[in-house]
C-alpha cells in the first residue's frame, strides 16, 4: 500500500524537525528610525542603548539570500532552512514571544532558529502544513536568553474559483483605544525593503490578484502586529511587555481602511488587542501581558 503524496511530502518535511541555524546581527539606528518614520513617528536616530521596541527585532537578522536563489513567490526557494513543503501558498499565521530582558541600540546580538514542529491538518480548501519555527536572541558572548520567539507558518494549496472565503468572525465592540489605518501601496514597499522580505503578494499586484487569487496586495501580517504593539505602547508608554501572542484570523488587504485596537483588562496586567478591517471583521486578534 502507497502512501498519497501529501503524506509522503509531510512526512520528509518532519525530518527538518530539530535543523537549526545561527546568525548574527547588530542593533544600528537606522533601520530603528527607518521604521518609526513609515509608521509616521519622529524619526531621529536613536542613540546607543536605546531599548528597541518590542517586535523591532524584526528589523534585524535578515535573510539574505541571493539573487538566484529566490523562487517565483520572491521567497527563498524550499528546501534550505525551512523545509521543503509543496504547497504553493506560504503565510505567516501568528507568533509567539517572551521578553525576557530588553535588547538595545548598540548590542551584538546572536540568533538561534530551530525547526520545533511540522504539522498537516485538511483546511475547507485542501492540506495545510503548519511549521513551527523557535528563535532564540542573545546578547553575544552571553548564554541567557533575551527574547524567545515562536513563529508558526502555514502552507496551503493554490486558490481555485470554487474556493469560499472564510467564514468572518466579528471583531471585539469593546475598544478603549482604536487607530486607522490606509494600507497604500509605498507603506507596504517601505515595511517589505525595512525587514527585506521580497513576497511578492505584498507589492506585486499582478502577482497577488492573477496567481494567487486574492482581490489586493496582503498587508504583513508582522506589521499589523507591530502596529499593535505601537498603539499599546504609546496608549500605555511606561508599560513594558513580558509576553504577546497574536494569531492571524483573516488576511487585510491595501485596497480598503483597516483599524487596530485594544482595551486592557481587568486584571491590570493583560490587554487584548486586535485588528480589524473595514467592515469590522476581526483580521488579528492578540494577548499583551505587562510586568
Amino acid at each position: 500500500m502507497t502512501s498519497s503524496p501529501m503524506t509522503v511530502s509531510t512526512t520528509n518535511a518532519k525530518d527538518w524537525i530539530g535543523r537549526s541555524e545561527t546568525v548574527s546581527d547588530t542593533v544600528t539606528p537606522t533601520p530603528y528610525a527607518a521604521l518609526s518614520a513609515t509608521l509616521d513617528r519622529p524619526a531621529e536616530r536613536p542613540a546607543a542603548g536605546t531599548p528597541l521596541p518590542p517586535l523591532w527585532h524584526w528589523l534585524y537578522f535578515l535573510p539574505l539570500h541571493r539573487q538566484s536563489e529566490i523562487g517565483p513567490d520572491g521567497h527563498a526557494r524550499r528546501g534550505g532552512f525551512l523545509p521543503p513543503v509543496p504547497l504553493p501558498r506560504r503565510m505567516w499565521a501568528g507568533s509567539q514571544f517572551e521578553f525576557h530582558s530588553p535588547l538595545r541600540v548598540g548590542d551584538a546580538l546572536t540568533r538561534t532558529s530551530t525547526i520545533h514542529d511540522v504539522t498537516e491538518k485538511s483546511g475547507r480548501t485542501g492540506p495545510l502544513v503548519f511549521v513551527k519555527v523557535r528563535h532564540e536572541i542573545r546578547r553575544a558572548g552571553e548564554t541567557d536568553v533575551a527574547l524567545t520567539e515562536f513563529h508558526d507558518i502555514v502552507y496551503r494549496e493554490a486558490a481555485t474559483p470554487q474556493d469560499a472565503p472564510p467564514e468572518p468572525q466579528p471583531a471585539p465592540a469593546d475598544a478603549a483605544w482604536e487607530t486607522r489605518w490606509v494600507p497604500d501601496d509605498v507603506l507596504l514597499f517601505r515595511y517589505s525593503a525595512l525587514t527585506f522580505n521580497g513576497h511578492r503578494i505584498h507589492y506585486d499586484r499582478r502577482y497577488v490578484t492573477g496567481v494567487e487569487g486574492y482581490p489586493g496586495l496582503i498587508v504583513h501580517g508582522p506589521l499589523i502586529a507591530t502596529l499593535l504593539l505601537d498603539l499599546l505602547r504609546h496608549r500605555l508608554p511606561e508599560a513594558e511587555v513580558a509576553s504577546f501572542r497574536f494569531k492571524a484570523a483573516r488576511p487585510t488587504f491595501d485596497i480598503n481602511p483597516f483599524s487596530v485596537c485594544g482595551t486592557p483588562l481587568a486584571d491590570g496586567k493583560t490587554v487584548h488587542l486586535w485588528a480589524k478591517d473595514h467592515e469590522g471583521w476581526l483580521t488579528m486578534d492578540a494577548t499583551a501581558v505587562l510586568t
